[in-house]
Parts: structure tokens; sequence; C-alpha cells
């Protein structure tokens, strides 16, 4: 049998069950405590901790429209209100 070729186990992508498991029983206890509203609540309460939650949640590359560099466009000339 040549090197590199997986014999058995999961499918890959296939999830862990513990961990699918762990991340049901996560979800089911944000549902309970009262989801968007008990967020709000800690960002309010304890932004720090919010703010890493945040950094979790969000993706940790930042890609422009399809896929490509994003393109930052400065608008100069343009008057201020007030």
């Amino acid at each position: 049998m040549a090197k590199g070729f997986k014999t058995g186990g999961r499918v890959a992508g296939t999830p862990n069950k513990m961990s699918a498991s762990i991340r049901d029983a996560i979800v089911e206890a944000f549902e309970r405590v009262g989801g968007a509203d008990y967020l709000e609540r800690v960002a309010g309460d304890n932004p720090q901790v919010f703010c890493a939650l945040l950094g979790k949640a969000l993706p940790m590359q930042i890609t422009g429209g399809d896929g490509g560099p994003v393109q930052i466009v400065v608008a100069t000339g343009v008057p201020r209100a007030g």
C-alpha cells in the first residue's frame, strides 16, 4: 500500500462525535439563558469577555469580492457636515 493513503476511520471533514455533542450542549445552554439578549447583557457588564467572544466568532482573514484582496477607497474633497 502506498504511503499517505487513509485506510479507515472517519471520512475527511466529518466532525468528531464528542465535539458535535459538546457544541450542541453549548447551543442549548445559550438558548436557555436568553440567546442574543444574554449576549447583550454580557457586552454591557463585561465588554472584555464579549470582545474575546467576538474574536472567536469573526473570520480570521478578510477578503474582498470573489475572494480577492480588500480594496480601500478614500474619498477626498467631500464636504463635512457641521
